[in-house]
């Protein structure tokens, strides 16, 4: 390794950072076939969180495709300086919170796309520990937020697998579809193994049907009483229905509730974000919200 390496190496994972007082819960948005809405409800979730229930969250993307940045493109300042999120992993002792860019709502931060992340996959297969890298950066981040949520590629590479181990839970997407259901039951045999390899805490938050047509009552049941076989008491009341207004919120770059409120896009996504805070109520009562905060000062 060259100097100019050693300093740059030295300039990503050196004490930037003091520990917060917050204890984040990681959430791992994970589903092994594409086209399921796995980035939209990346963002759409996490923008509620912060939005509706006051909660500091950063999105972490980790999908080299970068369609978190290119879903907020609206709301993420610009001029921001920030190291990417490849350089971040392939450092000997990086640090997430060099790669973090906030937006225009408050509490609600992401690391910009990254198509270099392509080559980290690979990179990252040659490091001793690869499976713990990401953990490892996370770990000044988890004191400064209420959840980081990861939006996972869709396949079983390096980058998935260090998501799956940082995780303390998974929220898989899945359409109401046979091909979507055999894709959920595959990923069900990958966490176990995670679980049982490397990361024993691994749960399964939910799975949140997406893109749901109300008109295909029958196959709708089908799918759903086949998923109760796979995910006992872990599926999500909340669907995700089919609405154009998604669809063009994410082209303008905003969260659907901040495009078309009172849609039914919106109003879906809200729905879920009050779920996933009931189901993590242990957890979160711990930490104060913001609004409990200003209350208690």
């Amino acid at each position: 390794m060259s100097i100019t390496d050693k300093l740059k190496d030295f300039m990503i994972s050196g004490p930037q950072y003091e520990d917060g007082d917050r204890k984040a819960q990681v959430i791992a948005v994970c589903s092994q076939k594409g086209g399921v809405g796995k980035t939209t409800s990346t963002v759409n979730l996490s923008a509620s969180l912060a939005y509706f229930h006051q909660r500091r969250v950063l999105v972490i993307d980790l999908d080299p495709q970068g369609h978190v940045e290119k879903s907020l493109g609206a709301i993420v300042k610009d001029g921001v300086e920030y190291t990417p999120l490849s350089q971040v992993l392939e450092a000997k002792k990086g640090n997430i919170m060099d790669a973090v860019v906030k937006t225009e709502i408050e509490g609600f931060d992401i690391t910009p796309g990254d198509k270099a992340l392509v080559q980290s996959e690979s990179i990252l297969g040659s490091r001793i520990g690869k499976e713990i890298i990401l953990s490892n950066a996370l770990k000044t981040a988890k004191t400064h937020y209420d959840f980081i949520i990861l939006d996972c590629p869709p396949s079983l590479g390096n980058l998935t697998l260090n998501g799956l181990v940082a995780a303390d839970c998974v929220l898989v997407p899945c359409e109401m579809s046979v091909l979507a259901f055999e894709g959920v039951t595959d990923l069900l045999d990958t966490l176990r193994e995670v679980k049982e390899r490397l990361n024993p805490p691994l749960d399964v938050l939910g799975v949140v049907f997406t893109r749901v047509d109300g008109r295909n009552v029958t196959m709708n049941n089908l799918i759903l009483e086949n998923m109760k076989r796979f995910f006992s008491g872990k599926i999500f009341k909340s669907h995700i229905t089919i609405n154009t207004a998604i669809n063009k919120a994410q082209l303008e770059g905003r969260p659907v509730f901040d495009f078309a409120p009172s849609s039914s896009g919106s109003l879906n996504y809200q729905s879920l974000a009050s779920e996933v805070m009931q189901r993590l109520k242990s957890h979160l009562a711990v930490v104060p919200s913001e609004s409990d905060r200003r209350k208690a000062n």
